[in-house]
């Protein structure tokens, strides 16, 4: 499992850094909003935050974040201890909050936490390519930039997603748009792949004469 711990505090840093290692986690640093960076555009399990770093407020990056749709877990590690910081780290999307100085094994049990948390969402998101639908908020990404679908082109890349690679048929499709107890015309089903086409790429679902539709990954 990998961590990004961003701390500008050097020997709390490097403390840090050592106990996860020992704790069999795979621990990059960062000691500023400028190297965070570089590294935030990896696939990190967890990312540690320290809000006052040397080169602007961690909330900041925080809310960059979540701004451009990652949903990487956030542990903010600070000094800031009031209710105001608080509430504004955790609204501004971090996962947990802990306070300076802290017991490393609170730390520790609050990372595990966090992790149980990620992997059990992780079961509920599904991935192809760049592209990224997460069931439990009915929400979608392409290449970290979050998609406004309407409920039934959700309820078709959902059923697509479900089997990509793979052709679903055309009647399977239909029955999605069906449960949503709304008039379906004879012609619905292609509307609504235009549209999903228009969103995704000319080349993200591919018609299968007689069959029915194949979701295509498209590269990051």
């Amino acid at each position: 499992m990998k961590i990004l711990l961003i701390e500008d505090d050097a020997l709390l840093l490097h403390g840090v850094q050592k106990a996860l290692v020992q704790q069999q986690y795979c621990c990059d640093v960062a000691q500023s909003i400028k190297e965070a960076r570089r590294y935030v555009l990896e696939d990190y399990d967890l990312i540690i935050l320290d809000l006052g770093l040397p080169d602007g407020d961690g909330l900041t990056l925080l809310k960059q974040w979540r701004q451009q749709g990652s949903a990487q877990p956030v542990l903010i590690l600070t000094a800031r201890d009031s209710l105001d910081d608080r509430v504004k780290g955790l609204d501004l999307g971090a996962d947990d909050y802990l306070i300076k100085p802290f017991a490393l094994a609170e730390l520790l049990a609050r990372i595990r936490a966090l992790m149980r948390r990620r992997f059990e969402k992780a079961e509920n998101v599904l991935q192809f390519g760049a592209l990224r639908l997460d069931m439990n908020q009915n929400q979608v990404w392409l290449q970290e930039q979050e998609l406004t679908l309407t409920r039934m082109e959700y309820a078709i890349l959902r059923r697509l997603m479900l089997h990509a690679g793979k052709t679903v048929q055309r009647e399977r499709l239909q029955q999605d748009l069906y449960d949503w107890n709304d008039e379906i015309g004879s012609n619905t089903l292609e509307v609504y792949i235009h549209h999903l086409r228009r969103k995704l790429g000319a080349d993200s679902i591919k018609t299968v004469r007689g069959e029915g539709y194949r979701l295509e990954a498209k590269s990051e």
